[in-house]
């Protein structure tokens, strides 16, 4: 009789190891869902990092003109989709 219960007790921790919330199954999914979470990551980095450097552009101290004349000519409406910007090369 203790053979038999510990049989099942030796295959019930065996199937929470295959099956089990932190087992063999569970790992492949989790390996999954973190690269779903590391490739989120990368994507926010670089949101985080051009919002960063938009924000610098516009530093009070030395705003940007370029920026500057993009946000107010978009803020008062008079930016068009079809607007072509030539830029000059500085000498």
């Amino acid at each position: 009789m203790k053979q038999v219960v510990a049989l099942a007790a030796l295959l019930a921790l065996a199937g929470f190891a295959v099956a089990g919330p932190t087992g063999l199954l569970a790992w492949s999914e989790n390996l999954a869902a973190l690269g779903q979470r590391e490739a989120e990551v990368d994507r926010l980095t670089a949101e985080r990092n051009a919002l960063r450097n938009r924000v610098m552009l516009l530093d009070p101290e030395a705003a940007d003109p370029d920026l500057a004349s993009e946000l107010v000519r978009e803020q008062l409406g008079v930016i068009h989709e079809d607007e072509l910007v030539i830029t000059l090369e500085d000498e």
